[in-house]
């Protein structure tokens, strides 16, 4: 049975978020993309993407992607990709479109899965039947005071795996006067201020979002190896691959990276270069399920860890069920309120392992109430990531 496209349709959201970890709060607006598919059959299918510009993204598929669809057939996922390549990105660039692809390819593999009667993971492999989490809760925001508060709540409801910021988007702040060296020994003394409060027994990961150059990157990796480590993500501005294999060489810390890459060559990239321990497709930027299953196959032939980096666990858990290489799922607090706001049906933790659903396509639904509300707030403070 055919299932052709009869409309594509993006909606730019922004979210105002509180998140509460015990005794600390925060408060943020983050933003992103929905997109639905709905096919001539009445079968219909989202798609999600954020951590970008959300209009640009939306304008992407409403008037250039969407016209370019109707009339194809739902469940020709690799014939609909390729069109896409060649639509939105014919020179192998990286950026928005694979924001505006990633949406559109998990809405056709939540119509497959509703066509199919069977959720994404189970069509992707089936390979497990509940994903391991790690926790990130140590945004910047946070003082050392609050972040020690936080990491001690989490770890008395039986966490063990934790992950923070460092960096703090010391290079794009460089030209305001920012002081790279207070910040990086700043770093530290945040990192020490949480492996205090966990102990010695939980895994602790960094993330400096690509915001430091190699030679700072080195500087802090050595510093805070002592915390133990258990990997540092997106040390270095652009994933330069060459300067992460050196890092990696030098500093005696894990390497993880990948989360907003968009392209299949940056990753094969990342690990010819011998850049990662633990490469990081996100099912949500990278090009959909259709692109990471091809960035796992790689990640398993070369014998690399693959993980969740970038958030978005409600998708991305799909992946890391789905392949045998799978690994471990982000939750990441601002990004699970997020879901929360606009999402319906959602998986719980249990034990911080999260169960994958068994109903058909993605096994959650959208709220379109609360959709058609979060379209309507200004969009101009919902950039970023907490």
């Amino acid at each position: 049975m055919k299932h052709e496209i009869k409309e594509v349709v993006a909606t730019a959201i922004n979210i105002p978020l509180t998140i509460e970890v015990g005794p600390v709060s925060a408060r943020s607006n983050l933003s992103g993309v929905v997109v639905e598919v709905t096919t001539e059959s009445g079968i219909v299918g989202h798609g999600f993407t954020a951590i970008t510009e959300e209009e640009i993204v939306a304008a992407a598929v409403n008037a250039v992607a969407a016209p370019n669809l109707v009339g194809a057939d739902a469940l020709h996922r690799e014939h609909i990709a390729e069109r896409l390549y060649w639509l939105l990105t014919p020179r192998g660039q990286t950026g928005y479109a694979s924001h505006a692809i990633s949406a559109i390819d998990l809405a056709l593999w939540d119509i497959l899965g509703h066509a199919t009667g069977l959720p994404c993971w189970r069509l992707l492999g089936g390979a497990r039947q509940q994903v391991p989490l790690y926790v990130t809760f140590g945004f910047g925001g946070f003082s050392r005071e609050e972040l020690s508060d936080a990491a001690r709540h989490l770890k008395a409801q039986g966490v063990t795996r934790f992950k923070m910021v460092v960096g703090h988007h010391a290079l794009a702040r460089r030209n305001e006067g920012n002081d790279l060296r207070a910040q990086l020994e700043e770093d530290i003394a945040r990192v020490r201020t949480v492996r205090e409060a966990l102990g010695e027994g939980p895994d602790l990961y960094v993330d400096a979002n690509c915001s430091l150059d190699p030679f700072s990157a080195r500087w802090l990796a050595e510093r805070i190896a002592e915390y133990g480590i258990a990997f540092f993500e997106e040390p270095i501005r652009d994933n330069a691959p060459s300067a992460m294999a050196e890092l990696r060489r030098a500093a005696g810390i894990p390497i993880a990276a990948g989360q907003n890459e968009g392209q299949l060559f940056r990753f094969e990239q990342l690990m010819a270069a011998g850049a990662v321990d633990v490469i990081q497709p996100n099912a949500v930027i990278c090009g959909g399920f259709t692109a990471a299953a091809k960035v796992g196959a790689i990640a398993q032939a070369r014998n690399v860890a693959m993980a969740n980096g970038g958030a978005f666990p409600f998708h991305n858990m799909h992946l890391n069920a789905g392949l045998a290489n799978g690994g471990l799922v982000e939750w990441h607090l601002a990004a699970v309120a997020m879901g929360q706001a606009v999402f319906e049906h959602l998986p719980a933790p249990d034990g911080w392992e999260l169960p994958l659903p068994e109903a058909p396509g993605l096994g959650f639904g959208l709220d379109r109430d609360k959709l058609r509300d979060l379209a309507g707030l200004p969009l101009s403070a919902g950039r970023g990531k907490a």
